[in-house]
């Protein structure tokens, strides 16, 4: 059933689906549907919630499998587990990214999913930088950022119209997560310091 939605969604079809429709999709019965969602909404934000729990968990699983390795390659590693998930399957990066979602209450829901995201950036974002630099706004802001232009670079490659091999993607985006974070991290320290001068 995930599966048909998340097909709907990425096709821009879900304002006309129905539950008969994706059921014959997904070559289930109606009786299915209504015993594992309560609506079309409910599956909206299931579909999700779906693949957002798929990217947050292959870049976490990453993240953690890394950590004797330098953090240029825990970085890679990590944004190689979110290419992986979302470079290929279309369906996914549409509607984790693209706002393909289709109604108000699923276009919500995907920017709470994505907020998520960002904290869990913000979280290893504490465990390499100063705990301290938490009072500046940078702490905040540049994992929106980059969390922000990294969809859209996925999305972008994803759709074909952004013409690098994945290995440079995944290259780019890592030099780019690197250089970002120890910006602002220099940034924030210097505002700090100021602040105290």
């Amino acid at each position: 059933m995930i599966d048909a939605a998340l097909t709907a969604m990425a096709e821009t079809r879900w304002r006309s689906a129905t539950v008969a429709g994706l059921c014959s999709a997904a070559q289930l019965n109606k009786r299915y549907f209504y015993e594992s969602f309560s609506s079309l909404d409910d599956l909206a934000t299931g579909t999700i919630d779906d693949v957002s729990a798929e990217v947050g968990q292959a870049a976490v699983a990453a993240y953690l499998g890394a950590l004797d390795c330098p953090l240029e390659q825990q970085a890679r590693l990590s944004v190689d587990a979110v290419i992986s998930v979302l470079g290929t399957d279309l369906r996914k990066a549409r509607v984790l990214l693209g706002g393909a979602a289709g109604t108000a209450a699923a276009d919500m829901h995907r920017a709470e999913a994505m907020n998520s995201l960002t904290a869990i950036l913000i979280e290893h974002a504490r465990r390499i930088h100063d705990v301290g630099l938490e009072t500046d706004s940078l702490a905040r802001t540049a994992p929106a950022f980059v969390i922000g232009g990294t969809a859209q670079a996925l999305l972008s490659w994803a759709e074909g119209t952004l013409p690098v091999t994945r290995d440079q993607l995944a290259d780019d985006l890592t030099m780019l997560w690197l250089t970002l974070g120890a910006s602002a991290a220099g940034i924030a320290r210097s505002r700090i310091d100021n602040e105290h001068s």
